[in-house]
């Protein structure tokens, strides 16, 4: 994956943090915590939540409605990893950004 640059970055790792919360909040039981860093040119984001269940990756299908989500975390991170841990999972996802839109994100975009 070729890294985003401007806003399309930003909107690449706000893409990602919504795709993670929600796959939690249907399918894991809700999330029990979360963790944003800004590196050297990316942004990480981790989701944990309390299922032992990994993600699953459903064929496309565009008659459906769903299933897109961890697609798109994939497409968009160039470094998808889960962790079971006894109490549930965390799933981290690094996604590049150029320096200035990493400052940009980690500030909270003002």
């Amino acid at each position: 994956m070729a890294a985003p640059e401007g806003e399309d970055a930003v909107d690449a790792v706000l893409l990602v943090v919504s795709e993670l919360f929600t796959n939690a909040v249907r399918h894991a039981g809700g999330v029990t915590g979360f963790r944003l860093e800004a590196g050297p040119g990316t942004v990480t984001v981790a989701v944990h939540d309390a299922s032992t269940v990994c993600p699953r990756i459903h064929p496309l299908d565009a008659t459906r409605p769903v299933g897109f989500g961890w697609h798109l975390v994939q497409e968009l991170s160039v470094d998808v990893r889960v962790e079971v841990q006894a109490t549930g999972k965390t799933v981290t996802a690094v996604v590049s950004c150029p320096t200035g839109v990493v400052n940009h994100v980690a500030d909270g975009g003002s």
